[in-house]
C-alpha cells in the first residue's frame, strides 16, 4: 500500500537535528560552508553583466533582492523534505540525494527528479557561461587580456571567442573526477576573489571617498564579509592544504601569462607579428571584430597597440 508522508519531522526537532555523526572540526565546518555555498554561487551572476541590463541602478537591486530570497526559499525547503523523507545515514550514503528522495516517495513518478536535476543544472551552466564570458570580454576589453577575446560577433553582437575561451577553460576543469574536489577547488578560488573584491572596495572608499557611486552600501557589510572569508579560508586551508594548494596553484598559472602579455613590453616584433597572425585567423573563424566603443572603453595594454584604428571595420576573407 501507498504510504503517504504529511509531516515526518523527527530529524528536525532539536534534540535529533544535532545529534553528532562524527567529532566536530572547524575545518570540516569550513569545507561544509564552502561546498554548501557552491549551490548559492550565481548570487553575483548580475553583476557582471550590469552593463546589458535596462537601467541598473534600479532593476539590478530588484533583480539580486527577488532572486536570491526566491533562490534560498527553494532551496531550504528541498533540504528540508530530503530530512524529513531520509535519515542522515541515508543521506550521506547516497550518491544523488535527490534521485534516492524521488525513488522513496514517488513511486512510479521518480523520473521527475533526475529530469528536475538537469534543467536545474542546464541553468546553472548557462548562467556561468553567459556570465564569464562576460567577465573575459571586460577584463580583454582593458587590455588585461588578449584582444581577441574582447571581440564581438558580426551579425549577433555576442562575444564568441570569450564564450569558446570559457567552455575549453571549463572542459579542463572536468577531468578531475571526484565532484567534490572541484567544487573546493572551485569554491576556494571563488572565495579567495570575491574576499580581494570587497577589500578593494573597502581601500577605494577610503582613498577615493568622494568618487560618485550608484550604489553606496554601509562599511559594516563588507568589514563582516572579509571576517567570514578570512575564517572559511583559513579553515578550509587548513583542513585541505593539498586540494585548497591546488587550486591556488591553478590561480598561479595566471602569473606568467601576466607578465609575458602585459608586463613584458617590448616585445620582439616576430612576437607581435605571430600574436596578429593567430587574432587576424581567429576573426575569419568565429566572425567576429572589435567592437565600435569610446575612446576611454579602448585597450590601453600592449596589446592595444597592435592593429590600431581597426575597429569596427569587418574582416576580409
Amino acid at each position: 500500500p501507498a504510504r503517504i508522508q504529511v509531516c515526518h519531522y523527527y530529524w528536525l526537532e532539536p534534540a535529533h537535528a544535532f545529534e553528532t555523526f562524527r567529532d566536530y572540526d572547524i575545518g570540516l565546518i569550513a569545507l561544509a560552508f564552502l561546498q554548501g555555498s557552491f549551490a548559492y554561487g550565481g548570487w553575483n551572476f548580475l553583476n557582471y553583466v550590469t552593463e546589458e541590463l535596462v537601467d541598473p541602478y534600479r532593476n539590478l537591486p530588484r533583480a539580486i533582492f527577488i532572486s536570491i530570497p526566491l533562490v534560498t526559499f527553494v532551496y531550504v525547503f528541498a533540504n528540508v523534505a530530503y530530512v524529513t523523507a531520509m535519515s542522515p545515514q541515508e543521506l550521506l550514503a547516497s550518491n544523488a540525494v535527490a534521485v534516492t528522495f524521488g525513488e522513496k516517495l514517488l513511486g512510479v513518478m521518480s523520473w521527475i527528479m533526475p529530469i528536475s536535476v538537469a534543467l536545474s543544472t542546464f541553468g546553472g551552466v548557462n548562467g556561468s557561461l553567459f556570465t564569464s564570458s562576460r567577465l573575459f570580454f571586460a577584463g580583454a576589453r582593458e587590455g588585461h587580456l588578449p584582444r581577441l577575446l574582447a571581440m564581438i560577433h558580426v551579425g549577433r553582437c555576442t562575444p564568441i571567442p570569450a564564450l569558446l575561451f570559457t567552455c575549453i577553460s571549463t572542459l579542463l576543469m572536468l577531468c578531475t573526477s571526484d565532484i567534490y574536489t572541484l567544487i573546493n577547488y572551485v569554491g576556494f578560488i571563488n572565495y579567495l576573489f570575491y574576499g580581494v573584491t570587497v577589500a578593494g572596495q573597502i581601500v577605494l572608499r577610503i582613498k577615493e571617498p568622494n568618487m560618485y557611486r550608484p550604489i553606496k552600501v554601509s562599511l559594516i557589510w563588507p568589514v563582516i564579509y572579509l571576517l567570514f572569508w578570512a575564517f572559511l579560508l583559513v579553515f578550509s586551508l587548513y583542513s585541505e592544504p593539498v586540494v585548497c594548494g591546488v587550486g591556488l596553484a591553478i590561480m598561479m598559472t595566471g602569473v606568467p601569462v601576466y607578465f609575458l602579455g602585459i608586463y613584458w613590453e617590448n616585445k620582439p616584433q616576430c612576437f607581435d607579428t605571430n600574436i596578429g597572425y593567430m587574432t587576424h585567423l581567429c576573426q575569419k573563424l568565429c566572425l567576429v571584430v572589435y567592437p565600435i566603443m569610446e575612446e576611454s572603453s579602448k585597450p590601453h595594454g600592449p596589446e592595444g597597440k597592435d592593429n590600431e584604428g581597426d575597429e569596427g571595420k569587418p574582416i576580409n576573407s
